[in-house]
């Protein structure tokens, strides 16, 4: 199917300027058509021209850049304990951001009341409208039915079981909104930040809950009913007997998690209530709080043995407020990890801690918003839908050459993780 500019927009995205004659030569198209298409793109302001091409003997051929100043995308990462909101650029750059203690248990009326007047704040501080946002991506701690943004059964969320929360953002945001659970879009983020040419990885999240995002043949696996990745309630040895909030026993979460570590620490007469606590006790050299999580590690390994059976991962990636504990944590999953595991799936397998650190979460709610909204066909429609005289919001057209030279694009593969059926 020909999607006309958002062909075009897609060329132009991994920052390159390039002129017309470039487009013409990548497409095959003519440069009548490249330059219909070209004109659209300039209109609604996501091309814009930059300095020219080195001449050849005639005129200088102006070349063109992906501006993504063009418009806004809105991410949020709502975990158990905490929600960090932000507004990021079309290359997925983050302008501004804020991280506030929210429950999740509080509802999805008053947490997703938080998440839209801190986005209208953010709109007023980086001064620009709010149809300026094209789409905004949500990461919720538990399964969602990615097709509806609907959560599923979610274990820790009271009250968000089939909650329509792209309905509910959507009376402040008339935008598409995208949601997926929160370690999908660790795993977006981690992948399209630090580790693009990773077709198969685990990003695994240890904090008050633990979960995975996984990633196999380059395309995040959600499964049937969004459940994929749910490992904090697979069953492990030293568990037995021991009573998960699930309402199950024997669950990794119940021994390995945040609360799980802190209670333990506690019956050895240690202050600590929260993985922050656990994670002080560590950093300060408490031998009992260095044992605890380096036997967490032990058990998380235990249950990524029989993933890396499964699923064969070249890179495991570790994150979430435990995985700043140190090497701790990660020793103790590669103790297991390389001592049970084949020698064959275990030859080229990177255990490591999370280089994205807390950011990975908001980072690829923004890669999902921006790949479903910069998608070619939305954008092709978008672009013969738009009037004349549309919108250009370009800040300092002397800047979009650096900024799209310098920003890290998404990656195109990134486009195939995202559902297409959301409104």
């Amino acid at each position: 199917m020909d999607n006309g500019a958002g062909e075009l927009l897609r060329i132009l995205r991994d920052g390159r300027p390039r002129t017309r004659a470039d487009l013409a030569g990548i497409t095959g198209l003519g440069r009548a058509a490249i330059s219909t298409r070209l004109e659209a793109l300039l209109e609604l302001g996501l091309v814009v021209p930059v300095s020219d091409a080195a001449s050849t003997g005639g005129r200088p051929s102006a070349r063109l850049a992906f501006n993504p100043g063009a418009r806004l995308a809105a991410a949020a990462d709502v975990g158990a304990t905490h929600a960090t909101v932000a507004l990021t650029d079309l290359s997925g750059r983050i302008l501004v951001e804020t991280t506030e203690r929210l429950e999740i248990s509080c509802g999805p009326e008053a947490v997703l009341g938080w998440l839209a007047m801190t986005l209208q704040g953010h709109l007023e501080t980086v001064k620009r409208p709010a149809t300026d946002i094209v789409a905004v991506g949500i990461g919720l701690p538990g399964p969602v039915e990615h097709s509806t943004g609907k959560p599923t059964s979610p274990p820790i969320m009271p009250g968000w079981d089939g909650f329509n929360v792209p309905a509910y953002v959507q009376q402040t945001f008339d935008v598409p909104v995208l949601v997926d659970n929160d370690v999908n879009i660790m795993a977006l983020g981690e992948r399209a930040t630090c580790w693009p040419g990773e077709d198969n990885m685990i990003f695994l999240k240890v904090a008050t809950g633990i979960g995975s995002g996984i990633i196999s043949g380059g395309t995040l696996q959600r499964g049937a009913d969004g459940a994929a990745g749910d490992v904090g309630h697979i069953a492990v040895s030293r568990g037995a007997g021991v009573q998960c909030r699930c309402g199950n026993t024997a669950c990794l979460e119940a021994i390995a998690g945040a609360p799980a570590l802190a209670a333990s620490l506690r019956e050895k007469g240690l202050q600590a209530t929260t993985g922050s606590d656990v994670i002080s006790l560590v950093r300060s050299g408490n031998l009992a709080a260095i044992q605890a999580v380096r036997q967490a590690g032990r058990d998380i390994g235990e249950m990524l043995n029989m993933c890396v059976s499964i699923i064969n991962p070249s890179l495991i990636v570790v994150g979430g407020s435990l995985a700043q504990s140190g090497e701790h944590l990660i020793a103790g999953i590669r103790e297991t990890v390389y001592t049970r595991s084949t020698p064959l799936a275990t030859q080229h397998l990177n255990v490591t801690q999370s280089k994205t650190g807390a950011e990975a979460g908001v980072v690829g709610a923004g890669i999902m918003a921006i790949e479903h909204a910069l998608a070619p066909q939305r954008v092709h429609d978008f672009a013969t839908r738009q009037p004349p005289g549309g919108h250009r919001n370009t800040d300092s057209l002397d800047s979009v050459e650096h900024i799209a030279q310098t920003s890290k694009p998404l990656r195109d593969a990134a486009a195939e993780q995202m559902h297409p059926a959301l409104p």
